[in-house]
């Protein structure tokens, strides 16, 4: 078992590292204070390969494996987690849904133009009355002739303002049937496709969030992904994949105040001395430094399976759950580090703690981890 980094994972590290140190560090504040959505950094990211990780070369993406996906979510993640989290969902989510059941005709149509950033991904599946219960969404497509009439509205969906195209999960069906939903892909310019009010958050706030909306909202027959019925199946392994970036992104925050704590404590003299000599500190670094190895060490055993393309359900939904609680604990303590000054946007671990929290609810809450691991555990 080889725990070192290849070559590749090394440059696809070092890319994103220098990209979100020259492009996103010095704004980092300034856009999290006033909630702006760059745009312009993401098709800067997309120049450099970052927005089409996966995709296959073929069709002018970057070819990686999950081991350079994590390391380079982590990476971005590291200094704005808001960021990481437009690259992971671009990559992850919309991307990686219309490459893998997009007709060919669809994945030549789009994911040229999404691996680049010309275009940006959004994904919809939550809706106002359906988190954790995507099963029960109102969306509704009805098929005419040659088209689809969407109704109905997608909530809390990263880049619904921005983004030029989307794949969304809506009901061809009755509701509660997993065979009863389809994906599409939407271009925004359709007419009856607009999108709402955008979310006032607690943190992640340079990270676009909003509704999607459709009100008779015509979609050629075309723009199906796969078969009409396999939307919901498709949604959940696609999520699959997502529960590995969300932990790569919460590794990254993790990551972020733990060094940034680290830094600090080396700093900070009490009493005549660092207070990292003080055991209470030592033993938080201590317990922050472990949580952090075993979370990494669970994410990339997740990316193994997926590369080899077994099936990567339980430890995917282990490593974004113990990788999103790890985060939070550890922004926490980071800031507890920090004392007063951890409370100041002075510092970097308020912002850490503030973004922390998502990682647990996005993707699939915690409770609903715990769910999908104990149903494989006691198959």
């Amino acid at each position: 078992m080889n725990f070192e980094y290849s070559e590749t994972q090394v440059m696809a590290a070092q890319t994103a590292k220098d990209f979100a140190e020259k492009y996103i560090r010095p704004h980092v504040m300034e856009w999290d204070e006033a909630q702006h959505f760059p745009v312009e950094v993401l098709k800067r990211a997309g120049e450099l390969g970052l927005m089409g990780i996966l995709v296959p070369e073929t069709y002018g993406g970057s070819e990686l494996s999950y081991h350079e996906y994590i390391a380079i979510i982590e990476e971005i993640s590291k200094v704005d987690p808001s960021i990481g989290l437009s690259v992971a969902a671009h990559n992850s989510l919309c991307t990686n849904h219309i490459l893998q059941f997009g007709s060919e005709e669809i994945k030549q149509k789009y994911l040229p133009k999404m691996a680049t950033a010309e275009y940006i991904g959004a994904w919809g599946l939550t809706e106002h009355n359906t988190g954790s219960d995507a099963g029960g969404m109102s969306t509704t497509a009805v098929k005419e002739g040659d088209y689809y009439i969407l109704n109905g509205a997608k909530n809390f969906i990263t880049h619904a303002i921005s983004c030029d195209v989307a794949v969304v999960i809506v009901r061809t069906g009755e509701k509660g049937d997993s065979h009863g939903m389809s994906a599409f892909v939407v271009e925004k310019g359709t007419p009856g496709f607009t999108s709402g009010k955008k979310e006032n958050k607690l943190g992640m706030r340079a990270s676009e969030t909003a509704e999607l909306i459709f009100d008779n909202c015509k979609v050629p027959v075309s723009n199906l992904l796969g078969e009409e019925g396999e939307g919901f199946i498709q949604s959940m392994k696609i999520l699959d994949g997502g529960r590995i970036s969300i932990g790569a992104l919460s590794l990254g925050i993790a990551k972020g105040a733990y060094e940034a704590a680290l830094k600090y404590s080396k700093e900070r003299v009490q009493f005549g001395k660092a207070i990292s000599k003080f055991q209470a500190i030592g033993f938080k670094l201590a317990d922050m430094a472990t949580e952090i190895e075993a979370s990494e060490l669970l994410l990339h055993k997740a990316a193994y399976l997926k590369n080899n393309g077994q099936k990567v359900t339980k430890i995917g939904a282990m490593s974004k759950m113990y990788s999103s609680e790890v985060c939070v604990k550890v922004a926490n303590e980071a800031v507890q580090i920090h004392g007063g000054y951890g409370y100041s946007k002075e510092y970097p671990v308020e912002k850490f703690y503030r973004d922390a929290k998502l990682c647990t609810i996005g993707e699939g809450t915690t409770e609903i981890q715990k769910l999908v691991i104990s149903r494989e555990v006691l198959k």
